[in-house]
């Protein structure tokens, strides 16, 4: 077994697990988390344009319709892209460190997790991977679901409440499990024309 001695004296005085963050990054973070819990926490469920406004003012990229919570939290808003009358429902946590897109007509169901970066376990320092993750149109996540970071949830596809999506999920299909496979295709009727 390798002592790991040599390998401290030689980071001595450098930090071993740097940010990948700038420091612009950081405070546009801060400021986003203040403007968030002062102007968008506090609302009620119905003023949705009002967050739209607000997500807009922070670079975010939203389509008309587009509902997201006030309980929802959004990591960095410039890296979120919303089509028409997407959602991102009650206490959704949007980690969108490499970027997320939601598709138009497609639903993040409450309390689901989009982790939109993890970590390179293979180097010692374990530095951060952001990856973009996608949710196609039409697109549902249910209650409750893991998306981990680079994952496509095609178009139309419905990811069952629990779930924890590791792969691609491919269109109009729906799946579920952990970690998610599967289940059957889907089959719909187009009553949005």
């Amino acid at each position: 077994m390798r002592s790991a001695a040599p390998q401290m004296e030689r980071t001595a005085g450098k930090d071993p697990f740097p940010s990948p963050h700038g420091l612009r990054n950081k405070v546009m973070r801060a400021v986003w988390g203040v403007a968030w819990h002062l102007l968008v926490r506090p609302t009620p469920k119905i003023l949705h344009g009002w967050r739209r406004f607000v997500l807009c003012c922070f670079g975010a990229k939203l389509g008309p319709g587009v509902h997201v919570y006030p309980t929802a939290k959004v990591w960095a808003p410039w890296l979120l892209e919303m089509g028409p009358h997407a959602c991102l429902g009650p206490s959704v946590d949007c980690y969108n460190v490499g970027g997320i897109r939601i598709g138009a007509y497609a639903t993040v169901s409450q309390y689901s997790y989009l982790c939109g970066a993890t970590h390179d376990h293979t180097k010692s320092s374990m530095p951060l991977r952001p990856a973009a993750i996608e949710i196609g149109a039409r697109a549902w996540v249910a209650a409750d679901v893991f998306i981990t970071a680079g994952i496509k949830v095609g178009e139309g596809a419905v990811v069952g409440a629990r779930s924890s999506v590791y792969k691609d999920v491919p269109p109009w299909v729906v799946a579920a499990g952990n970690p998610a496979r599967v289940i059957k295709a889907r089959a719909y009727e187009d009553d949005l024309d």
